[in-house]
């Protein structure tokens, strides 16, 4: 397992917005700036967030983005499961695969192991909120 780009990014991004939580809406352009990120790459990410109700957006001269919540009350889960971040450590256990991935999945002795490393980064992830990381 690997956290993509796109999930590291989108927790810095999250993470600025909830500094700025209460202030009014964050430009874009000043998270890249302050995080040293590529814009273009940004736009993409904050989509999502966007769409999973994690965040709001507002146009014109005093537009740019914020929480649509306070920091305590959204979680890196919730952020990795917007994003669509896989935490799987083995594909069979991916929501998108059917239970048999393979010839020994009835019988796979580490499956058991894999979902227990599975279940407790969830566990991490769904119990740090971004006020913990702010």
């Amino acid at each position: 397992m690997r956290i993509t780009t796109k999930g590291e990014y989108g927790l810095r991004v999250m993470a600025e917005l909830a500094r700025d939580f209460g202030q009014g809406h964050t430009p874009l352009s000043e998270v890249a700036r302050r995080q040293g990120l590529s814009l273009a790459y940004l736009e993409q990410i904050i989509a999502p967030l966007r769409k999973g109700g994690l965040v709001k957006s507002k146009r014109g001269a005093k537009g740019g983005y914020a929480l649509a919540q306070e920091p305590e009350a959204i979680t890196m889960g919730q952020i990795m499961r917007a994003l669509e971040v896989t935490i799987a450590p083995v594909e069979c256990l991916l929501e998108s695969v059917e239970l048999e991935c393979c010839e020994v999945s009835e019988n796979c002795s580490h499956r058991v192991v894999w979902k227990r490393v599975r279940d407790g980064i969830a566990e991490i992830l769904d119990s740090t909120t971004l006020a913990d990381l702010a």
